[in-house]
């Protein structure tokens, strides 16, 4: 189902994998939480990718759905007693029913282009000062879930490993549905509406309906990563999960990696925090030099890899005659 356009691009993914790969016999510990970390954002990335990549429909806000599938989860389990499980999937409902409604709302006003990317950033804003002001939602404090390992309680975290292996399993569903979009009709309804929606209209195609469920499907990954969040760290607050710098890691790692793409949100971001963490590493922890570094390398693929690192592998062997920027 998936292709792959060049032989850079087997051997850009082949680099991937070995990495996922080695982490398990890495002698270190501390690779295996900093990958950790990296899958739970590249689920939010591919979440991105799915309206911004393929649909054109940049966001700004992301963390308005991460957000909300994470402060739903913990509110059912922490307030209301309700069971990890059911309150996991209850987070992934959330953050579709969340990324339907700013969907709907911004495209039955015509909003696209910066003014819904603002439109996003204000969701995530307005979400973030609810969340710290509301009782129900643990103000100020944020909300904890109370320590308890187990299948039932969806908390692994006495074991790395499995954690490891269970997102593994997550990114590799999502990348596994993104795929299917890519190369489904809706997928080139997605693309249509991309490359010129009046024209995609004038052709019969529904390009409010296309680009709400866009959103909607994108919300429901954006609300998975949130609740994986939560039931990694147990806890979460107003700043963490609608913070800016959330619906910023969403939209930079695809862009680097790809985006439309498959893999690559993915790339972008295992190469960005591999970048950051080494960076930090070399300086002490500088805070916030992250940031800074993800800043410079936006311009520099914005201005010279524009299709990211997939598209730059595209153009090495490729196997056709006019290569391509696929998988």
């Amino acid at each position: 189902m998936m292709r792959f356009a060049s032989a850079g691009q087997v051997a850009l993914v082949a680099i991937v994998v070995l990495y996922l790969a080695a982490v398990y016999v890495l002698p270190s510990q501390v690779w295996m939480g900093f990958t950790i970390n990296a899958l739970v954002v590249a689920i939010i990335a591919l979440s991105w990718n799915v309206t911004g990549g393929f649909g054109g429909m940049s966001s700004f806000g992301h963390a308005a759905m991460y957000g909300t599938g994470a402060y739903a989860s913990a509110v059912l389990q922490v307030q209301y007693g309700v069971n990890a499980w059911p309150a996991f999937a209850a987070g992934i409902v959330a953050g579709a029913l969340m990324g339907a409604f700013i969907g709907a709302l911004s495209f039955r006003y015509g909003l696209k282009g910066s003014y819904f990317a603002l439109v996003t950033l204000a969701f995530a804003e307005v979400l973030r000062i609810c969340a710290s002001a509301f009782e129900i939602t643990g103000a100020g404090r944020g909300l904890q879930l109370r320590l308890d390992p187990g299948l039932a309680t969806l908390q692994f975290n006495s074991d790395r490993t499995l954690t490891y292996t269970l997102l593994l399993i997550l990114v590799a569903l999502v990348m596994a549905l993104t795929a299917w979009i890519k190369y489904s009709r809706f997928g080139a309804y997605l693309v249509a509406v991309r490359e010129n929606e009046d024209a995609a209209r004038a052709l019969g195609i529904d390009t409010y309906r296309v680009k709400v469920v866009a959103m909607a499907i994108s919300g429901a990954f954006g609300g998975l990563a949130g609740v994986v969040y939560l039931q990694l760290w147990l806890f979460i607050d107003s700043a963490v999960v609608f913070g800016v710098a959330i619906s910023v890691a969403a939209l930079i790692g695809p862009i680097v990696g790809g985006a439309g793409t498959v893999w690559g949100p993915l790339i972008g971001t295992l190469g960005l925090h591999l970048l950051g963490e080494g960076a930090k590493t070399a300086l002490h922890n500088a805070p916030g030099l992250n940031f800074v570094l993800y800043a410079i390398v936006l311009i520099v693929a914005l201005r010279f890899l524009p299709q990211g690192l997939m598209g730059l592998a595209g153009r090495i062997g490729a196997f056709g005659r006019k290569g391509g920027s696929d998988a």
